[in-house]
């Protein structure tokens, strides 16, 4: 049996002052590439945000704009939320986590993210008034 290895690094990451969800696949996959040199293990992809998610799903076929939609029907940006600083309706933002978790751990083979054909690995935020997000990319092999 081989002994496992650890590796980590932070990516930065500008969603700027709209709702967005970001795909991060490609980060992930270079992550990986540099770092899994063909091993089987595991990547786990992590927020450190009260107010930003993980979500793994479709991109580019208006799946992503389709969660920015049923988020906003879920937790719509108005006065209801206890939570009341920043923009109208912040306090939603607060509750997103808890429907596209901060995090995701996902299966490694061969040193290559497996993911489904039309599955990509995304930052959700819907958050306005922080621009900025750093996401850690953690693999274990």
């Amino acid at each position: 049996m081989s002994a496992s290895s650890f590796t980590t690094t932070v990516l930065n990451i500008t969603t700027g002052t709209v709702e967005s969800v970001t795909d991060l696949t490609q980060d992930c996959e270079q992550f990986l590439h540099d770092n899994a040199a063909g091993r089987d293990g595991l990547l786990n992809v992590f927020v450190p945000h009260a107010t930003a998610g993980i979500a793994v799903l479709e991109t580019g076929a208006g799946s992503d704009d389709d969660l920015l939609a049923a988020l906003h029907h879920l937790l719509p940006a108005d006065d209801r939320w206890q939570h009341r600083h920043g923009s109208p309706g912040h306090g939603r933002d607060h509750v997103v986590p808890a429907l596209a978790p901060p995090h995701a751990t996902l299966p490694v083979i061969g040193g290559r993210l497996e993911l489904g054909t039309w599955q990509s690995v995304c930052l959700v935020d819907t958050n306005v008034d922080n621009p900025e997000r750093r996401v850690r990319l953690s693999f274990i092999g």
